[in-house]
């Protein structure tokens, strides 16, 4: 594949979605919620002892729903719940459509009135396309793709790249 970055990823910063210790090998991870190799990833990734950034990159042309379900994490987050609300986005890829939203909104126990306001608002679309043009940047080109130790890696991490990972947290 062509190097095609321009820059690197942007480091972790306050606004990132941070899931692990300090300590632990850094992964920032670009993603798109409608993808199955993403949610595939997800799994992988969920019990290793990895210091996880989630970023979004949504696929709109292969995803139609992926912005839609990008802004729906962002507005859990603004009600302190995003990795909740991104594990039940990638847990049922099957149910995405606004009335699923509404009932994982509701068993988070989010405002729903709000969390509607916030995933249709400007500011989460900006969140949201920040994030992609970090991604288009660095030199993202698909999902899911995973920078360990500033290293790109396109698609569902194989067994080298979990045993470095596995390794790099003993």
């Amino acid at each position: 594949m062509a190097d095609l970055r321009s820059a690197p990823p942007p480091e972790v910063g306050e606004a990132d979605h941070v899931r692990g210790l300090a300590g632990d090998p850094l992964v920032i991870e670009y993603a798109d919620y409608e993808c199955p190799y993403c949610a595939q990833t997800d799994l992988l990734l969920r019990d290793l002892a990895v210091r996880r950034v989630f970023r979004h990159f949504p696929v709109p042309s292969k995803h139609p729903r992926a912005r839609v379900l990008a802004a729906a994490a962002e507005a859990a987050a603004l009600q302190g719940r995003f990795w909740e609300m991104h594990d039940a986005l990638f847990a049922d890829q099957s149910r995405i459509d606004d009335p699923h939203l509404w009932e994982r909104a509701r068993r988070l126990h989010l405002d729903l009135d709000r969390f509607e306001r916030d995933r249709r608002s400007e500011a989460v679309a900006e969140r949201v396309a920040g994030d992609f043009r970090s991604g288009v940047r660095a030199g993202v080109v698909t999902t899911p793709t995973l920078f360990v130790e500033g290293k790109l890696h396109a698609a569902v991490p194989g067994p080298e790249l979990l045993e470095h990972l596995i390794g790099g947290a003993g």
